[in-house]
């Protein structure tokens, strides 16, 4: 036996050596399918995937981007672009030839320059290589993408951009930058800078590589997370032909049938209307057409006025950007050479043409990361003082990839990008079907504090994904959850109860699975239990209940979301407009992927539109005298009478407070910190506060109730409540 396995090792290397040399040779012209013989001997040099490789871009032997340097002398291409434009520069950086790893040693030969071969990927060096660094220095861990990413990731971005810009001193985004002295005296100009061609990794993993031009203080979307087995190069093209698996696209996207129908492609997911056109059917590939149009047209308005002098831009000339001679807006002939190039830059223009730059030289954009894109040519629209008001930066809510609740871990010095346990289940795209995979499991404990079972940190997501709620083994059908844990213990479903008491599902359950909040009536007297309600306690920390809590406020006292003051009595599961003592739905009231509410269905029995203006009764709550306003009003005057109350309480025990809603731990004292007198009584309020802040829906949700807590809050702390009426 030992004998055999030599033997067939010592076959499978002689058969790699043929492959490896069949792929290694330098024709002088696109290579042949070697003629087989009839009787074909026992070891045949057939190259795997020949033909396949032949019919492909990176076979095109007689194209610009491997001819481009037989004109010039010496005929070699340089270090700078032998990486990805020679198998034998490819091998050089990647130190294959025992060289020095990422440096291209010594140019390579025109002549050489005949295709990415066979040799290029397929060697000792790619075989364990999984990480890319790109031009903004960032690394990334991409398995076996890391050989396309190598050189499909673009040669600048924000990092170069800025470099150049402070290089030059160019302090006033708006003033043209003159030209500065090199250590030989001679004029180097504040110049364009080109990303380069198909830098399909640069879009793919958008703010998280800074490949565009992101503007300082704004977010963006990280890398796009698409479906399992397509969020990899070799998921989505062939890696030999480089087609776009068209025929897989057309297992979710049923209209297409060749790679023009992608340009079609819209997920539900993007709901809004991004350049402003009023169609939010037609493809992402559009909406980026369109926010694309708008971006040139601010960049000729800024380039004349702004920077004086006008500009057009030709995609297949270098440099691209041209003085506009006769102010006419299109190309003219000879307008389009290098001698004629634009040099009127500001740093302002310069970010904005960088982007519309960026956005072209992927042609494949739209699909590799078009949401990024999108952002890109907002913003730069945006900075260069155009309207963005009919533009739409971000997606709804759960999929906005580029808002805080997914980014929020990028800034974190040793979470590297990563979600805590604690976060996952809400948090990432994966967290809620793996918190339903390991039995939706959540522990209460005597003391309040919750327990997620069977989750684990997790990488940061770009926003949801469709198997976030949607069972992919039964897709589209959605997970089944029965019944939902709240973190005071409580259990609830949307789907009420059968004959025997057994919590039926619903797809609603989906939904508060996470919209519940994380504190609770039982977490808040578990951290005051034996404490002096109005004496100062160090020990004391404010509980958040956390963003949207809108399950637990529709269940009212059923989840005890909000704090309960104890003797009181409060209303259950809101019933608005339900038949048969059936819950509504969230689904009911809101799209379930755009989020928004269903506004149009109020207009049904309260002749409006408009939420805020709605109210059923005549009851003066708030006791302001005036039962005409929405009951938004009554619960937003209520609100403002408790934090009222709360300053006039904080004052005489232990010191003023402030709130912040945009700001951890969201309230303050008169030194700007986290507030930290608090008393039992005053934590509880400000608690009750925070929540109504938190679920801006409370006044639909369930608006008696939150009238009842926030009355009661106002009187514990001494405040007079004879004029309000309590539901």
């Amino acid at each position: 036996m030992k004998l055999k396995n030599v033997l067939i090792s010592i076959g499978a290397t002689l058969i790699l050596g043929v492959i490896i040399t069949a792929c290694g040779t330098t024709p002088t012209a696109a290579p042949t399918e070697p003629t087989v013989p009839t009787e074909a001997p026992a070891l045949v040099p057939v190259t795997p995937y020949l033909v396949e490789w032949q019919g492909s871009g990176h076979a095109d032997v007689d194209s610009e981007p491997f001819r481009h340097w037989d004109g010039e002398d010496p005929a070699e291409v340089p270090t700078t672009c032998a990486k990805c434009h020679t198998s034998t520069g490819y091998e050089d950086f990647l130190g294959v030839d025992g060289s020095e790893l990422s440096k291209v040693d010594a140019a390579v030969p025109a002549s050489e320059a005949q295709g990415i071969q066979c040799v290029a990927c397929h060697n000792a060096v790619t075989m364990s290589k999984t990480t890319v660094t790109f031009p903004s220095g960032v690394t990334v861990t991409a398995g076996d993408d890391a050989r396309c990413m190598e050189c499909h990731q673009g040669q600048e971005s924000k990092v170069s951009v800025d470099a150049q810009i402070e290089k030059f001193a160019a302090t006033d985004p708006d003033a043209v930058v003159a030209p500065i002295k090199d250590d030989q005296g001679k004029d180097i100009k504040f110049g364009f800078r080109n990303i380069h061609y198909y830098a399909a990794a640069a879009t793919l993993y958008g703010g998280k590589t800074m490949g565009g031009y992101q503007y300082d203080g704004l977010a963006y979307d990280s890398k796009n997370q698409h479906v399992d087995g397509f969020n990899t190069c070799a998921g989505c093209h062939d890696p030999h032909t480089l087609d776009v698996k068209v025929e897989s696209c057309a297992e979710c996207h049923e209209d297409v049938k060749t790679a023009e129908d992608l340009t079609d492609v819209r997920m539900v997911s993007s709901a809004n209307d991004y350049d402003g056109d009023g169609d939010v059917e037609e493809g992402i590939y559009y909406e980026v057409e369109g926010l694309r149009e708008n971006l040139y047209a601010e960049i000729q308005k800024y380039a004349a006025t702004t920077a004086g002098s006008a500009l057009v831009y030709d995609s297949h000339s270098y440099p691209y950007f041209f003085n506009d001679t006769n102010a006419n807006g299109t190309v003219e002939e000879g307008e389009a050479s290098f001698p004629n190039a634009y040099s009127s830059w500001t740093p302002r223009l310069l970010k904005a043409a960088y982007n519309y730059q960026v956005s072209l030289k992927d042609p494949g954009a739209y699909a590799h990361g078009g949401k990024y894109i999108i952002q890109l040519m907002h913003d730069s629209i945006a900075d260069l003082g155009g309207d963005v008001s009919a533009l739409v930066r971000s997606d709804a809510g759960h999929f906005a990839g580029n808002t805080e609740p997914f980014r929020h871990w990028d800034s974190e010095e040793e979470g590297n990008g990563v979600v805590p346990f604690g976060c996952v289940k809400c948090h990432t795209a994966t967290g809620l079907p793996d918190f339903l995979a390991a039995g939706g499991s959540t522990m209460v404990s005597a003391s309040g504090a919750t327990t997620i079972v069977g989750l684990s940190p997790a990488p940061a997501s770009n926003g949801f994904a469709c198997a976030t709620c949607h069972d992919g083994a039964n897709f589209p059908d959605r997970y089944t959850v029965n019944s939902v844990v709240f973190p005071s213990g409580k259990t609830v479903s949307y789907g009420g109860k059968d004959a025997d008491g057994n919590f039926l599902p619903d797809d609603s359950n989906l939904c508060i699975s996470c919209h519940q909040g994380r504190e609770s009536t039982t977490s808040m007297n578990a951290g005051l239990r034996g404490k002096d309600l109005d004496t100062v306690d160090a020990k004391i920390r404010f509980k958040n209940i956390h963003y949207f809590a809108a399950g637990a406020t529709l269940f009212g006292a059923d989840a005890q979301g909000a704090y309960m003051y104890e003797g009181k009595e409060y209303v259950g599961l809101n019933l608005h407009a339900s038949e048969e003592g059936k819950a509504n739905k969230c689904q009911d009231c809101h799209d379930a992927h755009a989020l928004e509410p269903k506004v149009e269905s109020c207009e049904t029995c309260h002749d409006t539109t408009d939420p805020t203006t709605i109210r059923e009764t005549d009851v003066d709550y708030d006791g302001d005298g005036d039962v005409a306003e929405g009951i938004s009003g009554e619960v937003a005057t209520l609100a403002e009478a408790l934090y009222a109350q709360m300053q006039s309480y904080s004052e005489a025990h232990g010191g003023a407070i402030t709130y912040d809603s945009h700001a951890y731990p969201y309230f303050f004292g008169a030194d700007g910190k986290g507030y930290a007198t608090w008393t039992p009584r005053l934590v509880k309020a400000a608690f009750n506060y925070q929540y109504v802040q938190k679920d801006p829906g409370a006044y639909v949700h369930n608006p008696k109730f939150v009238i009842q807590f926030l009355i009661d809050s106002i009187e514990d702390l001494d405040g007079d409540v004879s004029k309000y009426a309590r539901p």
